[in-house]
């Protein structure tokens, strides 16, 4: 997103429109494309959900002993269970709760044609399906474009908690971040309709469980004061906000004391 912006200030003679579109926020696999599975490991069972228009999301579930719940997890952009899964596993099931995680639809596993309405109704299917499936409550984390999914569903059902991680408030705003001041005003950007209605403070202001907000301080694409907007708008008394000042876009949970902080969250909600 940021590199399209670029390019288009450089290459800027007087103002210009910028249309802003889905497939710049959503980059399913390309056609026949295979990849290939990673062995899930002898406690994850793998998970199918078939869509009303025949599309199939493909997941897994990490099931251990003495888990109290679950965390469903909705990853980013490029995110793939294959081969992705493996290296996220300990960072998620270290807090000792259960993991549910799915390709998007278009991706890995899961098949099907991505929007962000297909995506948010697949989004309350996997929920529907992992709370059925599993003993306990069910707290809801995102990363990045995973972050608007997860707050989607913590709206619209009773999740236990949600974490966002590498979050923001609306595309608009996003899309104006990535813009250098010199450049704003010459570009006028205007946003499709499906990304338009995306807003995660509004979204948090209806959350019915605690919520963990997660911000890189070197984050170029999410800054962190987009995601402190998000945690401004929580109208909860128990929320946190984590400000990792050395972390970028990805990776917030593999500094130890973000893994701290996260799991005594994780275990504190789900309890």
């Amino acid at each position: 997103m940021r590199a399209i912006l670029w390019a288009a200030c450089l290459a800027l003679t007087g103002c210009v429109d910028m249309q802003i579109t889905e497939r710049q926020f959503i980059r399913p696999d390309a056609p026949g494309t295979v990849r290939v599975a990673v062995d899930d490991g002898a406690r994850a069972t793998p998970l199918h959900i078939t869509r009303p228009d025949g599309a199939q999301l493909g997941g897994v579930l990490v099931t251990q002993p003495g888990a109290r719940g679950t965390i469903l997890y909705f990853g980013g952009n490029m995110f793939h269970l294959d081969p992705h899964l493996s290296k996220l596993l300990p960072e998620l099931a270290g807090c000792g709760a259960n993991v549910a995680v799915f390709d998007y639809r278009g991706y890995g596993r899961s098949s099907g044609v991505p929007d962000v309405a297909t995506l948010q109704g697949d989004a309350l299917a996997v929920y529907d399906a992992v709370q059925a499936r599993t003993a306990g409550p069910v707290l809801v984390h995102g990363q990045s474009l995973g972050s608007f999914v997860a707050a989607y569903v913590a709206q619209e059902r009773p999740v236990r908690g949600a974490v966002l991680e590498s979050t923001a408030t609306n595309v608009t705003d996003l899309a104006n971040a990535s813009l250098p001041w010199y450049m704003k005003p010459f570009v006028r950007l205007t946003v499709s309709p499906g990304l338009a209605a995306i807003d995660n403070r509004a979204a948090a202001a209806r959350f019915s469980g605690p919520a963990l907000v997660i911000a890189g301080g070197r984050d170029k694409v999410t800054p962190p004061a987009l995601g402190h907007a998000v945690y401004e708008a929580i109208g909860r008394p128990d929320k946190r906000y984590l400000l990792l000042d050395e972390a970028g876009h990805t990776g917030a949970l593999t500094q130890p004391q973000a893994r701290a902080d996260y799991c005594d969250f994780v275990q504190h909600t789900l309890r």
